[in-house]
């Protein structure tokens, strides 16, 4: 399966009789929501998608702070974007697919087959001469189905025994890791045991993925194998996406903690560890 389309690849697409459906899914954490960037260009057709809103659900703060959202509550989302069963979807933001992977792992999640990450996001669009529009797309409502289940998840009680019998990959910045900052959540450090792989070092300096077979020596020396199962998490679930996006291209399966050291972190019972 193809997670990936370059950007030349999708300005063809976009000219066919049915072309893709695309999102625009920018979102910084602690950053204004993406709809200006959005007003002020956007690829043609892209429909914008509300991260904190569309792709994530309220809960508790046990429970993360980007929680999934009930499966009706994202089908209304999905059907306000356009979307019909059985339509090809490409996702995109601005800071080389970590946003934009949140989508297309909760699409897959949901039952959509064809899904695909615009491989260094808006800035390989520009670099390729695509063009931009300003008018916002507002498309006639949609009628598909969603289902969860397609794609493997964890919850806190696995991610404490996870290490035993596999390999749970931190997708933070490696100082978050260690504990030394923490700039959103209530307790610094990591889930004990789990190993530190920050999904930045997943893209090369023009924001595009790693080709697959240095992925794959990169999670290989993490101590990923196809013998022992892989699990992923982030702060609330978002970058954690583009770490499993990241080891799919690279031949390995892995689950999500969706709600990631979040949730972990504003559990007093849940043990944290800290340093290297």
């Amino acid at each position: 399966m193809t997670h990936l389309i370059d950007a030349a690849s999708l300005a063809a697409a976009l000219t066919a009789s049915t072309p893709p459906r695309v999102l625009d899914v920018r979102w910084k954490l602690g950053g204004p929501p993406g709809a200006q960037e959005y007003a002020a260009g956007h690829i043609p057709g892209a429909v914008y998608v509300d991260l904190d809103t569309e792709l994530a659900g309220h809960g508790l703060p046990t429970d993360g702070r980007h929680p999934l959202p009930t499966p009706e509550d994202f089908q209304d989302a999905v059907r306000g974007w356009g979307l019909d069963d059985g339509d090809e979807v490409v996702v995109y933001d601005d800071v080389s697919g970590t946003s934009a992977a949140r989508a297309w792992w909760l699409l897959r999640h949901a039952g959509f087959a064809s899904v695909r990450v615009l491989d260094g996001g808006l800035a390989a669009w520009r670099a390729a001469g695509g063009a931009l529009e300003t008018a916002a797309n507002i498309p006639e409502r949609g009628t598909a189905t969603v289902a969860y289940g397609s794609l493997p998840t964890i919850d806190a009680d696995s991610a404490a025994g996870f290490p035993a019998a596999g390999v749970l990959l931190d997708a933070r910045a490696g100082e978050r890791f260690r504990g030394e900052v923490e700039p959103v959540d209530p307790r610094a450090g990591h889930i004990p045991g789990a190993v530190s792989a920050p999904t930045t070092e997943n893209l090369a300096a023009d924001g595009t993925l790693l080709p697959a077979d240095v992925l794959a020596d990169r999670f290989a020396a993490l101590g990923v194998t196809q013998d022992a199962p892989v699990a992923v998490y982030c702060g609330s679930g978002v970058t954690a996406a583009h770490e499993i996006l990241a080891l799919e291209v690279a031949g390995f399966r892995a689950a999500l903690y969706p709600g990631s050291f979040s949730a972990w972190s504003n559990d007093a019972q849940r043990p944290v560890a800290m340093g290297a």
